[in-house]
């Protein structure tokens, strides 16, 4: 029967084999462990405890069969209930010295834990020890698909556990423009450029690839998504589109509203003054030739001119023909200088909005100019 203590004795340390580590991340914890670690070690040492006792117990009812007294049985079994006692005497779990809780693979005899998932029992045999728990193994599931967590690493939202995969799914940024996930920059972290007022988010490298931007909004083209390409080179995305003005008799009841509005303001301009709507190139033309006049920067959408030129304006709204603008129907106007403005021009294609604002703005100058001896 010694040897049968020596065995159970030595029979302790295999319980607690196969740990998993792991260290905590800055927006996720992750869990590392080790190979090996999810091997059947505790299965194995149950299987040869069971042995054991097996064989114990059948070398015992061959000594009875062949015992001429009982102080012999006594003390076999004596020895015998010292062994098992020795044998169910297993320490406590190592704990780590970090502050981090690790889950852990540990054997326990039957009834000891209650598993978090399930709410059974865990009896003898490899259990995970995490999130200040213990589970099954078939327990510990994704909080977003359910299946259950196997791989080395996990990631938490909250009190929830994820796959790696599916967190990152479902919390890592994609781009707005190519659709895929953001990457992250030399420190490991998210680096990401955002429009202003519309919150796209893209990744920084569409700055410099040439991505097409639209000509109103600014906002980058999306992979999946084709814009308006308009006869001057501009791009115009289909929300644009919608309110867009695209010929000079279009314009014109946005002109008269501003006009009347300023009058409300007491700011009347007495002289009628031409607006033209006109394409890009038209008007950077008219402001190479214009001495003082007044434009936007970087890209010129409008001008207050004052100086005689012949400019070609958008007589007729084109027609959308796919993603393309057709049938562009332009005159040449030819304008003279009747007061100390010539005439407003208005780069097409624009939504309504826009324009009104660029439309008030250079009337601004206008009026400023038509009354300089008054102010």
């Amino acid at each position: 029967m010694k040897w049968l203590n020596k065995f159970f004795k030595g029979s302790n340390h295999k319980i607690s084999e196969g740990q998993y580590h792991g260290v905590f991340a800055d927006e996720d914890r992750v869990w590392d462990m080790p190979s090996g670690s999810l091997d059947g070690n505790a299965h194995s040492g149950n299987e040869d405890l069971d042995h054991a006792i097996a064989l114990s117990l059948s070398e015992e009812e061959q000594r009875k069969a062949n015992s001429r007294g009982g102080s012999s049985q006594v003390d076999d079994d004596e020895e015998l209930a010292r062994a098992l006692q020795e044998s169910l005497d297993i320490g406590s779990p190592p704990r780590s010295n970090q502050s981090a809780i690790y889950p852990s693979s540990y054997g326990y005899p039957t009834g000891s834990k209650i598993c978090a998932g399930c709410n059974n029992e865990i009896g003898y045999g490899r259990f995970l020890s995490c999130m200040g728990a213990v589970w099954h193994p078939q327990c510990f599931r994704c909080h977003a698909c359910g299946e259950p967590i196997s791989e080395h690493e996990f990631s938490m939202s909250g009190n929830d556990p994820y796959h790696k995969s599916c967190y990152k799914e479902l919390y890592h940024p994609k781009c707005d423009v190519c659709n895929h996930f953001i990457p992250t920059n030399r420190a490991g972290l998210i680096e990401y450029r955002a429009h202003p007022f519309w919150g796209q988010r893209y990744c920084p490298s569409h700055e410099h690839d040439n991505t097409p931007r639209c000509c109103s909004c600014e906002r980058m083209e999306p992979r999946n998504v084709q814009y308006i390409s308009l006869d001057d080179g501009r791009k115009l995305c289909l929300e644009c589109l919608d309110s867009s003005i695209m010929d000079t008799n279009e314009c014109q009841p946005l002109y008269i509203e501003i006009r009347d509005f300023y009058e409300g303001m007491n700011m009347r301009i007495s002289q009628q003054i031409p607006m033209l709507l006109v394409e890009r190139q038209a008007l950077n033309e008219a402001m190479q030739g214009e001495k003082e006049g007044s434009h936007h920067m970087p890209e010129t959408r409008g001008l207050c001119l004052s100086e005689e030129q012949t400019v070609s304006t958008i007589a007729r709204r084109p027609r959308i023909g796919g993603n393309r603008i057709i049938d562009m129907f332009t005159e040449s106007r030819k304008l003279t200088r009747r007061c100390e403005v010539t005439a407003i021009l208005i780069l097409y294609g624009l939504p309504r909005l826009l324009t009104g604002s660029i439309l008030a703005h250079e009337l601004m100058h206008a009026w400023l100019r038509l009354n300089e001896n008054k102010v």
